[in-house]
């Protein structure tokens, strides 16, 4: 990394920037300045975002202006001289070379550069890059390449990064992983970043100040805080249905609307939708007479004084304070009458009912209580990452949309819906996103086959349609009735037992993980905690432990002993009971005080004998049943999981306490059993010690027992009692 410098001089300074591509002029005029820390710049696509990257790298020509990088001149530099001056680069699309693996990439990358960005720190810091250390660029995942386009510009130890779209097209975990990673770089002393994004989540998430690029400019920068809390700013200026080359009609939208939050304007209001299509910087003005023939008539009757005219993302609560309703959601444009037989067979049974389109078709309007548009506004590019785009695209769009905006929704009695493949797809996100015991029903042409994907850790209820949800006929509507008073039926009985529940003295509940080769241990457990908890114990066949952590994320569970850590197996080594890379996620977001041990880490699960993949023959077998095949894991792969299962304890701010069973980590595992291997076992406890920071509140603790041993789960128990004060003083109500 170069000398430290000079103090007062910004570390990148872009003045009366202008570019063109031909005779289109794609950067007018950009003024920018980062002094120094985390900078964000978001927009919309084609506001000439990217084009400021490529400009500040030398890639395409300068027509005027000037960048600056720490007082010296970039402007007229080739991109190899601009590098290294100390400005690393992660371009949009990632750019790997698909050839090479990413130890090739690393390396050659690396090769006569020096400082405090290793090879070695860049494995620490991404760890499943060191898991695929030798696939090819071409065979790694979006967030892999995500991860190895970063790396890549670290180990040049850059003193400004330049980061073009870096959580795009990924999913929202990897998105979780990558802000976390930008936050930390933030912290770096040395390293300044500028973060280009659509994203507004993250961009507000990791800077403090946010550029907005409206039209090849700055349209102006906002405190991070201020942009991420106020969704009309989000849609002046990053939204569709406005135009102005210049801006200018932004700010007279602005100064419009905020002279009719003063007061409602009375009687009936045209409402114009300025740009009928997503704009671009080269669109046409649209003619007068096509935006009057498709205005829509507003009116304000009965709207309190101060209330708004204009469309935005959520113009009134679903439900007032204390109260709760309905939602009934689905595509209108297709599922009309079948859902709007839903919310009629609700509202007769006296609950409130809340109609929710998830059209997208960009001209179809239905009448619902929640219309699409303002379902879309909530996807990170707004509504035009909803419409206009091809079915596949559109519906992706609104199914994030839907699952962000009810997010942020109160009032949620139930939600029930129905449709074909598509409209379940699109609601179930959503519903899982609800907690645990909210009422949840779909209606479903997929719900007699395995409908895991759509019901996850949740609790929806599916219920086959029998026939297509195509129209109203003897059959649908007896089974749509019967979703419909199956919904009244639990949203009026959790009515019922909510007082109940509030005034009943539950003791706390604890989450507990178990497996065949590890209930000895829970078993015991659970009996010296049961008249202080109450102690919820889940399979860990991969949608256990995501069950459990689904709980954890909804506040239902106040404690964890995570002692079966199996699902991390056959996530790593391609088991059938998978944990997802979330794994400890929910402990880690909720700040949970977290006891966990490796149990069961010595086995892969797989089917029958004859599925066990043949890459895996010769290897050490136990045959549980005729349809589960146990594999033993080697001392490579039990450092691998010991490394993964550290770097997640590192993420944990609460206290942790990991126990590390010398005897065995489950009862095949002990001493004259089939899978009984210190040598693995120790490489496991070895890499988990040499990963884990450890610390006065985060400790691993070596027991010289097996897993199942009682003097183990003494030890546990003394633990989590010290963790939590020693529990509830109430005894746990059993029934009669």
């Amino acid at each position: 990394m170069a000398e430290p410098t000079r103090q007062g001089v910004p570390t990148l300074e872009v003045k009366d920037l202008n570019v063109y591509y031909g005779a289109s002029h794609a950067l007018q005029g950009v003024d920018l300045v980062l002094q120094e820390g985390v900078l964000s710049v978001v927009g919309r696509n084609g506001m000439g975002k990217t084009t400021l990257c490529k400009a500040i790298m030398g890639l395409v020509p300068v027509s005027s202006g000037t960048i600056s990088f720490h007082g010296e001149q970039l402007v007229g530099r080739k991109p190899a001289q601009i590098a290294q001056l100390g400005i690393g680069y992660v371009p949009q699309g990632r750019r790997l070379w698909r050839s090479l693996t990413v130890e090739e990439h690393l390396r050659m990358v690396s090769a006569g550069h020096k400082g405090a960005w290793t090879v070695e720190r860049i494995y620490s810091t991404f760890p499943r890059l060191a898991e695929r250390k030798h696939n090819g660029g071409a065979q790694l995942s979006g967030g892999e390449q995500q991860m190895l386009a970063i790396a890549r510009a670290l180990l040049l130890n850059p003193k400004l990064l330049i980061m073009d779209e870096p959580t795009e097209g990924l999913a929202p975990v990897i998105v979780d992983q990558v802000k976390e990673m930008l936050l930390q770089l933030g912290e770096e002393s040395g390293i300044d970043v500028l973060v280009i994004e659509q994203n507004i989540g993250v961009a507000t998430a990791v800077a403090e100040k946010v550029g907005i690029m409206v039209n090849g400019r700055i349209n102006r920068v906002t405190e991070a805080a201020q942009l991420a809390g106020d969704r009309d700013l989000q849609q002046r200026l990053l939204g569709v249905g406005r135009r102005g080359e210049d801006g200018s009609e932004l700010e007279a939208s602005s100064a419009a609307e905020d002279k009719r939050e003063e007061g409602a304007l009375p009687g009936p209001q045209r409402l114009y939708l300025s740009n009928p299509v997503v704009p671009t910087r080269w669109s046409k003005p649209v003619p007068a007479r096509q935006l009057i023939q498709s205005a829509r008539t507003l009116t304000t009757a009965g709207r309190p004084t101060g209330a708004r005219v204009v469309a935005q993302a959520e113009l009134y609560p679903l439900a007032s304070p204390g109260e709760e309703v309905v939602l009934v959601a689905g595509t209108l444009d297709t599922k009309s009458a079948e859902l709007r037989f839903l919310r009629d067979q609700i509202r007769a049974a006296g609950l409130g009912v809340r109609l929710v389109d998830l059209s997208t078709s960009a001209n179809h309007h239905s009448a619902a209580d929640v219309p699409a548009h303002q379902v879309a506004a909530y996807h990170p590019r707004g509504a035009s990452g909803v419409f206009g785009l091809d079915r596949g695209e559109a519906v992706a769009g609104m199914t994030l949309a839907f699952e962000r905006w009810i997010a942020r929704q109160r009032g949620i009695g139930g939600i029930i819906g129905a449709g074909g493949s598509g409209g379940t797809a699109m609601v179930a996100p959503a519903m899982r996103a609800l907690p645990v015991g909210i009422p949840k029903v779909l209606i479903s042409t997929v719900a007699s086959g395995d409908v895991s994907r759509y019901v996850g850790p949740s609790d929806i209820m599916m219920m086959h349609s029998v026939a297509d949800v195509q129209g109203l006929n003897s059959i649908t509507r007896q089974v749509l009735d019967n979703g419909a008073q199956a919904m009244i039926g639990m949203v009026k009985a959790r009515r019922e037992t909510a007082r109940e529940r509030v005034l009943a003295e539950n003791p706390p509940a604890v989450g507990l993980t178990m497996f065949g080769v590890t209930t000895p241990c829970v078993q015991q457990i659970a009996q010296a905690l049961e008249n202080d908890y109450e102690c919820l114990v889940f399979h860990a066949t991969g949608i256990g432990g995501r069950s459990m952590e689904k709980l954890v994320d909804s506040g239902l569970v106040q404690a964890v002993i995570d002692i079966t850590t199996t699902e991390i197996c056959d996530m790593m080594v391609g088991g059938i009971f998978p944990a997802t890379e979330d794994r400890l996620g929910a402990v880690i977001r909720r700040k949970l005080p977290y006891i966990g041990s490796c149990g069961a880490l010595d086995m892969v699960n797989f089917g029958a004998p004859d599925t066990v993949p043949e890459k895996f023959r010769g290897r050490r077998f136990y045959h549980h049943n005729p349809q589960i095949t146990l594999m033993r894991t080697t001392p490579e792969e039990n450092a691998e999981m010991g490394r993964w299962i550290g770097e997640r304890l590192n993420l944990m701010e609460a206290p942790v306490r990991f126990f590390l069973p010398e005897g065995g980590v489950s009862a095949l595992d002990a001493p004259g059993q089939p899978f009984h291997d210190p040598a693995a076992d120790q490489a496991l406890f070895e890499a988990l010690e040499r990963t884990v920071r450890q610390t006065s509140t985060r400790q691993l603790i070596r027991l010289p027992y097996n897993i199942n041993d009682p003097a183990f789960a003494a030890e546990v128990v003394q633990a989590f009692r010290a963790m939590h004060g020693g529990g509830s003083s109430r005894k746990k109500r059993r029934g009669p």
